[in-house]
Order: structure tokens, then C-alpha cells, then sequence
């Protein structure tokens, strides 16, 4: 496995790049000129930093506060090039108590159990490559100020539907629970 650790980074953010409906969504972790840049799916962000809080409510409720996030929250856009050093499939957070931090894993692959249960007539992307992943080690209000940013950055999208919150296109959506008449 060939790891990418910051431990810890000077900048780690989640972000969007495009116009809604077309975005993709990057991770990034930097220290001095060394940065890593993995992308991700939507619902893989909004998770992440759902569970960033949940954690933090629960292993650090004062010191990963939102309060004490605040001085560490960075607004600023991504760092450009945003080529990916890969893409993500397989995320974890975890509370280290041994020195009180959260660490964050992201991997290009699955897990050796769910490799067991694919289907071996299929060309997998990461077939034959060294597996890749990315290991952010952070104190709690920098969480805290990474998962507010993760979930900043998904505001941008477009508006959902108000009856099956699905997202609208600009000409409008086939809703499902309007029984598939066009809004």
C-alpha cells in the first residue's frame, strides 16, 4: 500500500469544482508543498462530515465544538490543480484516544471482504495497481472546522424537489411521486 499521511496537514478541506449538476468533489490534505488530492462522490462528503460530527459530539464535545472550530475554518477555494491522485472508495473515521485526534482514512479500493464478493468476470480499475490511500490525522476543533467545511461545500448544488427532494434541472425533473408527470 502506498500511503499518503499527513499527521498533521496544514490544510485539509473538502470542496466542489463546476457548475451544479456537473461538480466534482475533491479532498484535499497539504503540508509545505507536498498536497494530495483525492476525489469523492457527493453523498461520500455529506457523510463524511455527518459523521465527523457525530463523532465529535460523542469523543471530544468541547474541545471539537463548534466554538473552538471556528478560528480554524478555511472558506478559501481549492488548490488548483485538481487532479485527483485517485478516486475514493472506501472512507473511515476513527477517535485515536491514545492522543485524542480523529483520524480520517480514504482508499481506492474496497475491502477484502467485499473483493471476495465481486464478480471476478469484471476488469476492476484498481486490478494489478498498488493500492492507494490517504491518512489525515486531526485535532478536534480542526475536524470540527473540516466537517462544517464538508457540508459548506454541498450547498452549492441545485435545489432539490419539495416532493421527492431528488434534484431539479433547470427544465425541471420527472418526479416519481408525481407519478412520472414533469414539474
Amino acid at each position: 500500500m502506498s500511503p499518503f499521511v499527513y499527521d498533521p496537514p496544514e490544510r485539509c478541506v473538502a470542496g466542489a469544482v463546476g457548475p451544479p449538476g456537473q461538480r466534482t468533489f475533491f479532498l484535499q490534505a497539504s503540508e509545505g508543498s507536498r498536497r494530495t488530492t483525492v476525489s469523492l462522490e457527493k453523498e461520500q462528503v455529506r457523510l463524511l462530515g455527518v459523521s465527523l460530527a457525530e463523532l465529535l459530539d460523542e469523543a471530544a464535545p468541547e474541545e471539537g465544538s463548534e466554538e473552538a472550530a471556528a478560528p480554524f475554518v478555511d472558506n478559501a477555494p481549492l488548490d488548483s490543480p485538481f487532479d485527483d491522485d485517485f478516486r475514493v472508495q472506501r472512507l473511515s473515521v476513527a477517535w485515536d484516544g491514545t492522543v485524542d485526534k480523529v483520524v480520517l482514512e480514504a482508499h481506492d479500493r474496497p475491502t477484502a471482504e467485499d473483493i471476495v464478493d465481486l464478480d471476478p468476470e469484471v476488469d476492476y480499475p484498481w486490478t494489478g495497481l498498488p493500492a492507494q490511500s490517504l491518512r489525515v490525522v486531526l485535532a478536534p476543533a480542526k475536524a470540527r472546522a473540516f466537517a462544517m467545511r464538508c457540508t459548506s461545500s454541498l450547498a452549492g448544488g441545485r435545489p432539490s424537489c419539495p416532493f421527492c427532494g431528488q434534484p431539479l434541472d433547470p427544465g425541471g425533473h420527472i418526479c416519481p411521486r408525481a407519478n412520472g408527470y414533469r414539474r
